[in-house]
């Protein structure tokens, strides 16, 4: 489909709650299309619409283990693990800049589907973790707000340093 560009922190709609979106509608799925094109172009595990500045609840994830691309509508975390797995993370809009992450080790997810149905999926590991990402953009999260002060301000500070050259 389209390669779209992605905007860069701070961008207003990194931090916008996203609104939902009709998940059986052509429009929708053009979006998740050129999202995965441009997720796979980046190249990335997640996007969404809000990193190519639509604020809208679509997540992309694509982990290039050989399951394919997995496209959420409206996705939504109902219930998550007391116990917790540290990755890190990072983020298509703040290029080169990686930092632990500590979430919940599973969750799992509500999502709406192309045909009109809502589907759950229970997600541990990587999945579990992008989709905590990706499901925390959509809801306004930038995930350097994840990092403890300390952490976050030397991320800020690393990346001000790339933005400049």
């Amino acid at each position: 489909m389209a390669i779209v560009p992605i905007i860069r922190y701070p961008h207003a709609c990194l931090e916008q709650v996203a609104r939902p979106v009709d998940a059986t509608s052509a429009e929708t799925a053009r979006l998740a299309h050129d999202l995965l094109d441009t997720l796979r172009a980046a190249p990335g595990l997640g996007i969404t619409a809000s990193h190519v500045g639509q604020p809208l609840r679509l997540v992309v994830i694509d982990l290039h283990d050989g399951a394919g691309a997995h496209v959420y509508a409206n996705p939504e975390i109902i219930w998550h693990a007391d116990d917790t797995a540290t990755m890190e993370e990072g983020s298509l809009s703040m290029p080169g800049i990686h930092a632990p992450v500590t979430r919940p080790a599973r969750v799992r997810v509500r999502y709406d589907r192309p045909d009109g149905t809502v589907a759950q999926d229970e997600a541990c590991g990587l999945l579990g973790a992008c989709l905590q990402h990706e499901i925390d953009q959509i809801n306004g999260l930038f995930w350097t707000r994840r990092l403890s002060r300390l952490r976050r301000e030397r991320a800020l500070r690393r990346y001000a340093k790339l933005e400049r050259g």
